[in-house]
């Protein structure tokens, strides 16, 4: 199975180079900009029928922080689903007998959607079932791809230590996610890999900090003989 892993783009899907040969594209988060979800709601209609239009059979969306008319509902499950997409919010499906579990939720960050204080944000990940093949999350593992520089100019690593934890005791084959953009020298965008881990964590933000408007990345193609 070919993957073709986007995240983080931000209104600029347009864009983007689709690849050939892809059987199964995912979209984890961030299609969107706008906190004010009646303004969001615009966006959200133009990356749907981007997405919906894709030469690809299988589509997979997982909301992120900033697709907002998603979480208050003006955007329903229904409008997505009947374009041939599938929605995945804290559930999953099984293609081609790899199973997929897509969850939402990061940690909390301003007044944005799905968000969960780092204290509770795990019973978010202990629904992640001990079998997923791909899970599909909008932020990253802690010290995974998920490095910037703060509002202080301080180097940080701001992933999810709780998702960390139980991606390792999941270890699925593949684990995608984005919400932290690469940001000058520091290149999140990509796939990488863990010492005693089979997973290949991919983060698939196609924005860079600082260079709104545009893409920078692409997207990572995977794929899971």
């Amino acid at each position: 199975m070919k993957i073709w892993h986007v995240s983080d783009t931000h209104s600029n899907q347009g864009q983007l180079q689709v690849p050939d040969g892809i059987d199964v594209v995912i979209h984890s988060g961030d299609a969107s900009n706008y906190l004010d979800p009646y303004r969001n709601e615009s966006e959200m209609r133009a990356f749907i029928d981007w997405f919906a239009t894709l030469p690809i059979p299988r589509k997979i969306f997982v909301p992120g922080n900033h697709d907002t008319s998603v979480d208050k509902g003006l955007i329903s499950r229904e409008l997505i689903e009947h374009r041939k997409i599938t929605l995945l919010i804290d559930e999953g499906i099984e293609i081609d007998g790899l199973k997929f579990w897509g969850s939402p939720w990061t940690p909390k960050y301003g007044t944005w959607s799905w968000m969960k204080d780092r204290g509770t944000i795990n019973r978010k990940w202990d629904l992640i079932p001990d079998d997923t093949d791909v899970l599909i999350t909008h932020g990253p593992p802690l010290s995974i791809l998920d490095a910037t520089i703060r509002r202080d100019n301080e180097y940080d690593l701001c992933g999810c230590s709780a998702l960390l934890k139980r991606v390792v005791n999941v270890n699925p084959r593949l684990h995608c996610f984005g919400h932290i953009h690469s940001t000058g020298d520091i290149r999140n965008a990509g796939t990488r890999t863990m010492h005693g881990m089979r997973t290949i964590f991919s983060n698939g933000a196609c924005a860079d900090d600082g260079k709104w408007g545009v893409v920078t990345s692409h997207g990572n193609v995977i794929d899971l003989l």
